[in-house]
């Protein structure tokens, strides 16, 4: 509703203000993906304890001199949630067009006729509207102040629309090559230790991949307990709807972060990996973790070592094999990734339901 204030001025504006956060988010990515960085000074970053803006040298990877800032593409958006044209046209104009048409001397007001039916209808076309309330910003301004429900109205559509698990704007259309690459190199991948670092790269981007919007923001050997303790991948709850809410909200089991254990082994895996990765649980981190494994001998016997883990309180520990990762990849490549929280679901059930 502001004169001279549209997509990249509120772009700078939020940039400026989250600078410092970005720059805490490019080096994690860095760390995790092996990007080189630079010390280069860079804008100002406020500081919340200061209360001031302070300039800083930071480390930032540099393409062409120039330093390059990341940001999660979960905060990206071709243009603002409010949006000048979306609130004219599906709020601003639907209110108009009831009150004329309450309105038994409207001159907007016309009759329709149905001679088969023999009735009249009185519309108001949204065009006559929209010539004797354009969409200028100066409008919109006076008209919110006089009417604020229909500005309460559009925000809490916008609330309701930023509590979905919407895919991101800068998505791309490629799901089918991405997830067929991802399933070739798993499946080229060796067991063993010569290997495991490429394993656990790997189990990166497919976890990432596989789960995206619901857990985000990777971050690779995060160390827990002052140093003493490292967990191989930590995700960030970001579910607004499916398992991944449920967990928390209804079942009670908490998962703000949720770690995952990688392990390239070419035997089976048992009560050692399972402990390792319970005892990175904690209520504040979570209480629910993947073991990345390349195969099982007896996934049965796995699964009631899992439920005993449980039973005992220890934590919700879910297996994911190269099968089962295979399975997901496969409904994504096939354009059915929505079927995706089916099968979650009925991995946590197997453990939990016993």
């Amino acid at each position: 509703m502001i004169p001279g204030i549209s997509h990249d001025k509120i772009s700078d504006l939020t940039t400026n203000l989250l600078r410092g956060h970005l720059v805490e988010y490019t080096r994690v990515q860095c760390d995790l993906f092996g990007i080189a960085r630079q010390n280069v000074p860079i804008d100002p970053i406020f500081s919340i304890n200061a209360m001031r803006w302070e300039e800083q040298y930071v480390d930032l990877p540099v393409w062409r001199n120039r330093p390059i800032l990341l940001v999660p593409k979960s905060a990206v958006r071709y243009s603002p949630a409010y949006q000048q044209d979306k609130y004219h046209q599906h709020h601003v104009l639907n209110f108009l067009k009831a009150r004329e048409l309450a309105n038994p001397a409207s001159a907007l007001v016309r009759l329709i006729k149905n001679e088969r039916e023999r009735t009249v209808r009185r519309v108001v076309y949204k065009k006559d509207l929209t010539e004797l309330y354009p969409r200028a910003k100066e409008f919109l301004s006076e008209f919110s102040r006089e009417n604020p429900e229909v500005l309460r109205e559009y925000r809490e559509e916008l609330r309701h629309m930023e509590r979905t698990d919407r895919p991101s704007d800068v998505d791309t259309g490629d799901e089918t090559v991405i997830a067929g690459a991802l399933a070739e190199v798993l499946r080229n991948t060796e067991t063993g230790n010569d290997d495991a670092p490429g394993y656990h790269s790997l189990m990166i981007g497919i976890v990432e991949f596989i789960f995206y919007p619901k857990l985000v923001h990777p971050m690779k050997e995060r160390e827990i307990h002052e140093g003493r303790k490292r967990i191989d991948i930590v995700m960030e709850n970001g579910a607004h709807g499916g398992v991944f809410s449920t967990l928390p909200n209804v079942r009670r089991m908490p998962c703000a972060y949720v770690p995952l254990e990688c392990k390239n082994y070419g035997r089976e895996v048992g009560n050692p990996e399972l402990d390792q990765l319970a005892g990175r649980f904690s209520v504040n981190r979570g209480k629910v973790g993947f073991l990345c494994c390349r195969a099982f001998e007896n996934r049965d016997l796995f699964i009631q070592r899992c439920r005993d883990t449980f039973t005992d309180d220890r934590g919700l520990v879910l297996p994911l094999d190269d099968d089962t990762i295979l399975r997901y990849l496969t409904l994504i490549a096939e354009g059915n990734r929505d079927e995706l929280e089916h099968h979650w679901r009925d991995l946590i059930n197997e453990v939990w339901l016993n």
